[in-house]
C-alpha cells in the first residue's frame, strides 16, 4: 500500500520564526522518522508529504496514495486540526484518524461537551468571550480555567485554579488576550487524573489501557498544563493502572469509551477523564488527534507499558483506517457511473 503521511515539522516552524509555545502541538523529527520506518517495516511504501502547504501541492500536481496517515495539527483557526482530513476527504484520499467534522468538533472543548449531554458525566461549565460574562457567574469555587480551543496544556498553569473571585478576571482577561479565542471556565475537579487510550472504531473501539497522571513534587502544582506537558518527563509520572483492581479506573475506562463512541471517534486517541470531590470520574476533553512520538507521547508510552511495540500499534492505527480504502473505491466507482 501507497501511504503518504503529513505533519506539522516543529522544527521547521521554529526556524521560520515562531515561538515554543506557538509549535508545542507540532511534531519533532524523530517521530516522523519513527512513523515513516514503522510504515516501511509493515511493507509499505512511503511518501512523506509534510504541512498543509505540501499537501496542496502535491494535489494540485496530481498526486494520490492509497492512505494518508496524518499527524497534522493545523497552524491557524478553530479548526485547524480538520483542514488536512477536509482536504483528504475532497479528493476521496482516506486517512488515518478521525474525520473533518469530528476534528472541528473536538477541538472546541465546550462543544464536545454539549454534544456528549447526560451521556458521560462532565462539570459544569460556561464559555466565555467577554470578561464582562464573569459578573454574574453562578458556577461554585474552586473554578477552572483554560483556553476554548487549545491542546498540550496551553494556557494552563496553576494560575488556572480560581478560589478567589477576585482573581477570576484577571485571568480570564490574560487567556482572551494572549489566546484570541474564547474561554471555558468549569467547576474545578480536585480528583485523581487519568488519561485513557483507546483503539478502534465504533463498536470495534477498545481501551487499551489507562495513566493516572501523578505529578511529581518539583512539578507545577494541581495542574497537567502545558509546562508539566513540556518536561513531563521530569515533572509527571504516568502511572499504569488496572479496572480489574481498582473500581474507579474501571469506571473512568468505561465512560471514556462510552464519549469515544458517541462522538464517533476513529481508530486511535485519548480521553482524559479527572475525579471529582466525591470521587467520581468525569470527562475533561477528548484528543481524536493524539501525539504519537515513541517516547514521550502517551498514546505509545501507554502501549509500550503494556507490552505493545510501537510496529503494532502503528499496524492497528492503519488496519483500522484501511477498512475505509474499499468504501473510498465504491465511491470512486459510483462517481463514474
Amino acid at each position: 500500500m501507497l501511504v503518504g503521511i503529513t505533519y506539522d515539522l516543529r522544527s521547521a516552524y521554529l526556524a521560520q520564526g515562531y515561538g515554543e509555545e506557538e509549535t508545542a502541538e507540532f511534531d519533532r523529527d524523530d517521530t516522523i522518522e519513527a512513523i515513516d520506518a514503522a510504515l516501511q517495516s509493515l511493507g509499505h511504501q512511503t511518501v512523506r508529504i509534510g504541512n498543509i502547504r505540501d499537501l496542496v501541492s502535491r494535489l494540485a500536481a496530481g498526486e494520490s496514495w492509497d492512505l494518508v496517515f496524518n499527524i497534522c495539527e493545523g497552524l491557524r483557526g478553530a479548526g485547524r486540526e480538520s483542514q488536512v482530513p477536509a482536504l483528504l476527504e475532497a479528493y476521496n484520499i482516506p486517512v488515518t484518524f478521525s474525520d473533518s467534522s469530528l476534528m472541528a468538533l473536538c477541538l472546541n472543548k465546550a462543544w464536545t461537551k454539549a454534544v456528549l449531554g447526560d451521556a458521560v458525566p462532565t462539570p459544569d461549565y460556561l464559555t466565555i468571550t467577554s470578561v464582562d460574562q464573569l459578573a454574574n457567574i453562578e458556577l461554585r469555587l474552586p473554578l477552572f480555567m483554560k483556553p476554548l480551543s487549545e491542546g498540550t496544556g496551553k494556557g494552563v498553569t496553576s494560575k488556572s485554579v480560581i478560589r478567589d473571585l477576585t482573581l477570576l478576571r484577571s485571568q480570564c482577561e490574560y487567556l482572551l488576550h494572549t489566546y484570541q479565542q474564547p474561554v471555558l471556565v468549569e467547576t474545578y475537579l480536585p480528583g485523581r487524573e487519568f488519561t485513557v487510550s483507546i483503539l478502534g472504531t465504533g463498536q470495534d473501539a477498545a481501551v487499551l489501557g489507562t495513566f493516572e497522571i501523578i505529578l511529581l513534587a518539583n512539578a507545577e502544582a494541581e495542574v497537567y498544563g502545558y509546562l508539566n506537558k513540556e518536561e513531563s518527563e521530569a515533572r509527571v509520572q504516568n502511572l499504569l493502572v488496572d479496572p480489574m483492581s481498582d473500581p474507579i479506573v474501571a469506571k473512568a475506562e468505561a465512560r471514556a469509551l462510552t464519549a469515544w463512541r458517541l462522538l464517533g471517534c476513529r481508530d486511535a486517541g485519548r480521553i482524559d477523564m479527572r475525579c471529582d470531590d466525591l470521587g467520581e470520574p468525569s470527562f475533561v476533553e477528548v484528543n481524536p488527534l493524539a501525539g504519537i512520538n515513541p517516547g514521550h507521547s502517551d498514546l505509545p508510552m501507554l502501549a509500550t507499558a503494556i507490552g505493545m511495540e510501537y510496529v503494532e500499534l502503528i499496524r492497528l492505527i492503519v488496519e483500522s483506517a484501511a477498512t475505509r480504502i474499499y468504501l473510498s473505491a465504491d465511491q470512486s466507482v459510483q462517481q463514474v457511473a
